[in-house]
């Protein structure tokens, strides 16, 4: 596989970029395919439309840069982290940070240069980051990480006319040109609900936690069952304060009921939760037997894996193998196994260096950013949509009470959707 693979393929509409690295002391390479029409500069006209003002590159006299930088290349790239944030958010940034530095490593002859900039995690921060990062040229803004930060940048990036592709999850930030890169709840549920209906689940109840992410994991979880023609027996709603799980009891309890009419119950909480949960309902004589647990990508814990009282439930998550591959080369760079929110930053990376090489001048517009067939990284294919949300292939798995085995893989294209 080589990086600009020629026109004949282009005109297959499937190109991809290859970012050259070496795993476990053995030259692989790892691939990101930029799915869309004409993207190879020099091939072929590009049918993705034309950017008002002319086309994208760098001013005649180029800004001074201040601060960190990664890798010398032509076109600057703006990475937003909340570095004096403090806690566990410095923590995030410097995994972030050298996530980038790793995907700039693989991605051999990389024509970016990225520009770090420090959020505090505040929306002040954010603006105050990309005005800095805009002002020294950057074409684009990857992060920033948390949903203040990125309304802030927002705010000045807009007005610039420069994308954002953030990592918060918080879905209220979206919107055309502030992108979002991370793993959101809707897109779980999705999932998790379709992969239910076909195997002929039809009677759903869900029990979400009374805060922000619940209320969107409730107005998917109701529009999924709905378009897959499902029913809703029963939706509760639970607040939890510390350890105080009184209100979780009663909810649980209230379902129990219900129990005999539902034969799959969504519970996406992750931690103690589920195992909670499925022991109540027990106690109060709920026959879980006939009905199976559907969960989201919290459950991605050994918490939820090792439970006893959760084998044979379901939960959405992208394929392993990628992230596995990312981890080994972190932990042998810097000491340390990376979070899994670190391919984001890997991803974004990525994608900013092979949308430079692949598109031309048209690199970071919406359309590019937009195409419908997306792109492949790291947790497999992902894209944007125009409202700034993404979707993602997700695989399902199911737990075995001692980790987690795969039972239906992730999609590799979005034909036949997720």
């Amino acid at each position: 596989m080589v990086f600009e693979r020629g026109c004949e393929e282009a005109e297959l509409h499937h190109i991809t970029v290859a970012a050259r690295s070496t795993w476990a002391g053995k030259a692989k390479r790892l691939a990101v395919a930029l799915l869309g029409a004409g993207l190879v500069a020099g091939c072929m006209g590009s049918n993705l439309g034309t950017l008002p003002g002319g086309a994208i590159g760098p001013a005649d006299t180029t800004p001074a840069v201040t601060g960190e930088t990664i890798g010398t290349g032509s076109v600057r790239v703006g990475l937003l982290l909340p570095l004096s944030a403090g806690g566990s958010a410095t923590s995030i940034a410097t995994v972030f940070r050298n996530s980038a530095q790793l995907a700039l490593n693989d991605f051999q002859g990389a024509d970016i240069q990225i520009l770090i900039k420090d959020t505090a995690g505040t929306a002040d921060g954010g603006r105050a980051a990309a005005q800095a990062a805009i002002a020294e040229g950057a074409e684009l803004l990857l992060g920033p990480v948390f949903a203040p930060a990125v309304s802030g940048a927002a705010s000045v990036a807009r007005s610039s006319g420069v994308p954002i592709v953030a990592f918060s999850t918080d879905t209220s930030v979206a919107s055309r040109g502030v992108y979002l890169l991370s793993f959101l709840p809707a897109g779980d549920v999705k999932r998790i609900v379709s992969h239910a209906a076909r195997q002929n689940r039809r009677s759903f109840a869900a029990l979400l936690p009374d805060d922000a992410y619940g209320a969107v994991a409730e107005a998917a979880f109701r529009q999924e069952v709905g378009r897959a023609g499902g029913r809703i027996v029963s939706i509760q709603r639970y607040k939890l304060s510390g350890t105080d799980t009184a209100d979780l009891q009663a909810k649980t309890a209230s379902l129990a009921s219900a129990m005999s009419q539902v034969d799959a119950l969504f519970i996406p909480a992750g931690g103690g939760v589920p195992a909670f949960v499925a022991q109540a309902l027990t106690a109060q004589g709920a026959n879980l037997g006939t009905v199976k647990l559907l969960g989201s990508g919290q459950w991605e814990s050994q918490q939820v894996l090792t439970s006893p009282m959760l084998t044979g439930s379901w939960f959405p998550g992208p394929d392993k193998a990628g992230f596995e591959q990312l981890a080994a080369r972190y932990q042998a760079a810097y000491g340390s196994p990376p979070p899994r929110n670190s391919s984001l930053a890997y991803d974004g990376t990525i994608l900013a260096a092979g949308l430079v090489r692949s598109a031309g001048a048209q690199r970071f517009s919406d359309p590019v950013l937009t195409n419908r067939d997306g792109f492949l990284g790291i947790d497999g294919v992902f894209r944007f949509l125009p409202n700034g949300e993404s979707e993602r292939g997700l695989a399902v798995y199911e737990v075995t009470g001692s980790g987690a085995q795969m039972v239906n893989p992730a999609p590799r294209d979005f034909r036949a959707g997720s």
